[in-house]
């Protein structure tokens, strides 16, 4: 280098001439050769260096992975500001060399000219060892394309008022992986020596940065690998619910990234988020999809608390995007696999469920059977004793019991018979607006007596369905029934009408003491009552149940304890005309 010019590399002047200077830089750069640091701040301190170093105005390195090109800087005129930038191969197939890369599209262009080796290497602008090195630049710059029969023109802005430019390329075999850039606002900066002794210290530096490049690889591939087994064995823990995956994904997510100290993890799925207690928002972010049955879900998003150097993508690596969309899509498997296993559950629940019904179906319409001729014996003789009219009070009153308990047993009977469908429905046109009002009309006095207040929604223009009239009456009654009964200090009970496409829909709305979920699963069981002795067989809402589902229709039940309940009716709607 041109000796009489003032450096700022004063650690450098101390060298007793050119070369020695060089070994001296050879061997600072040589000390980052196994340093443990990111790829960012390696060429942070190594463009400084050289910066400082070469005493020009412009140090750029550029490395190619795969077929993007990456760009780092230190420019004199951004008061030795380090800058980076990606430069897309698929941008520059489209001709988008109009971005703003910080740079001139010109130099761009020539820079990735000299990456594919398309110019002429016998052009008086390449040394011997295929360095491009321009003492003058003209512009725009005309040179000859690697068969020497076609010109290649690069224009440069007027803003990029470099004269003298050295590109030395970093080899890995044949193939060209990076390049190192000086630039300089001044004609015939470097002497044909320096330019030598810089290709020589080229060798070097490409062995560090491509060193620190397949270590890096490497450690990212170890990171995805030993978050992605944590996440497996996790997985395969017995018994493990989807929630506990989901919060361990995020603590296995931090140490697969360059910087765990200041990573905040988040996992958004179906608008519940999952993230660590001291999450905090980010604008330093990348996230990935959690796509389930073509479906987006939700996201997975890794942030960073504080700014960082800027890489890939952002702060963050090409290796950390492949990471947090391998992240999601194993969790998105996982997930879809959790919910068809307890889908699978459900089914079989319900199958042993429906295997139940069947077998106290058959017991209850045999047991009904065997009841019905006593019961009917019982019932005539004391009827016929009640008319002999020569009875004490006492034994009028034992007899009333007796007719009485025969009735209330008749009754049971009669729903042991609905409940194993042993009675056939006797279907006809119903409005349910006004079979829910016959319903209520022996209730209404019950409702005000005990401080319930009856609040009625019935759609006005509600279709008549095809359904047996009393059965029916008896699924209102039952489930008012059940309603009055949960709130003992008064409430609110809320009957609702209403219509959809193919059915019309029933709700019956307490403000009673509700039901856990363990309740709720049971109820429609038969003989299943969470009453006291004596004030229920439990058959009520298991014969509502059958009543429904002969019905072709549906009922489901949402509660909360403390909140009430809701019983929610739907029964199809046929074309009566059709009947």
């Amino acid at each position: 280098m041109n000796e009489q010019r003032s450096s700022s590399g004063s650690s450098y002047k101390s060298a007793s001439g050119v070369t020695d200077r060089f070994h001296k830089l050879s061997h600072d750069i040589f000390q980052y050769a196994n340093i443990n640091i990111s790829r960012a701040e390696l060429l942070n301190e190594i463009t400084k260096i050289l910066y400082e170093f070469f005493d020009c105005e412009e140090v750029e390195i550029w490395m190619k992975e795969s077929n993007d090109y990456q760009r780092y800087e230190v420019a004199w005129q951004s008061d030795s500001k380090y800058r980076f930038n990606v430069i897309h191969d698929y941008d520059i197939k489209k001709k988008k060399t109009d971005l703003d890369y910080h740079n001139d599209k010109g130099i761009i262009n020539l820079s990735i000219s000299l990456f594919e080796g398309d110019l002429d290497p016998f052009l008086s602008c390449f040394t011997e060892n295929n360095s491009f090195w321009e003492s003058d630049l003209k512009n725009p710059l005309i040179l000859t394309n690697v068969e020497g029969n076609e010109n290649i023109v690069f224009k440069f802005n007027p803003s990029f008022d470099y004269k003298t430019i050295v590109i030395v390329p970093f080899l890995l075999g044949e193939e060209r992986v990076g390049l190192l850039h000086l630039h300089s606002k001044k004609a015939y900066f470097f002497s044909g020596t320096e330019v030598k002794l810089i290709e020589d210290f080229a060798k070097i530096l490409g062995i560090v940065l491509l060193n620190q490049y397949r270590h890096t690889a490497l450690q990212e591939r170890v990171k995805e690998l030993t978050c992605l087994y944590n996440m497996s064995r996790i997985t395969d823990t017995p018994d493990v619910t989807l929630e506990e995956i989901i919060y361990n994904t995020i603590e296995f997510l931090p140490p697969a990234w360059q910087y765990p100290e200041i990573t905040i993890p988040r996992i958004v799925l179906d608008d519940k988020e999952y993230m660590i207690e001291n999450f905090e928002d980010s604008k330093y972010i990348m996230s990935a999809d959690i796509i389930i049955d073509n479906n987006k879900r939700g996201f997975i998003e890794v942030g960073y608390t504080e700014e960082m150097p800027e890489l890939d993508e952002g702060p963050f690596l090409t290796e950390e995007r492949d990471l947090i969309e391998t992240v999601a899509k194993e969790l998105s498997l996982i997930i879809e696999r959790k919910e068809n296993e307890e889908e699978k559950n459900r089914l079989q629940d319900q199958l042993r469920h429906a295997d139940r019904m069947a077998t106290v179906g058959e017991l209850s319409a045999g047991v009904a059977h065997e009841l019905n001729e006593p019961l009917g014996s019982i019932l005539g003789f004391a009827q016929l004793l009640e008319r002999s009219g020569n009875l004490s009070k006492k034994s009028k009153n034992d007899l009333e019991k007796i007719i009485k308990s025969a009735l209330h047993a008749r009754e049971v009977v009669k729903k042991l018979m609905f409940f194993a469908r042993q009675l056939p429905p006797q279907k006809d046109a119903v409005n349910l607006n006004k079979l829910i009002e016959d319903g209520l009309y022996f209730l209404d006095a019950r409702c005000e007596k005990e401080g319930i207040e009856v609040i009625r929604e019935y759609r006005p223009d509600l279709p008549d369905i095809i359904a047996d009239h009393v059965q029916l009456n008896q699924v209102v009654v039952n489930l008012v029934v059940n309603a009055i009964q949960a709130m003992p200090e008064g409430g609110r009970l809320i009957l609702k009408t209403d219509s959809m496409k193919d059915y019309v829909v029933f709700l019956v709305e307490d403000t009673g003491t509700g039901m856990n979920k363990e309740t709720v699963k049971q109820i429609f069981t038969p003989f299943f009552t969470t009453k006291e002795i004596g004030k229920g067989t439990g058959l009520g809402l298991s014969v509502v149940h059958g009543i429904i589902t002969s019905h072709g229709g549906t009922i489901n039940v949402n509660s909360k304890p403390g909140k009430g309940t809701v019983f929610e009716v739907h029964l199809p709607l046929y074309n009566i005309d059709s009947k």
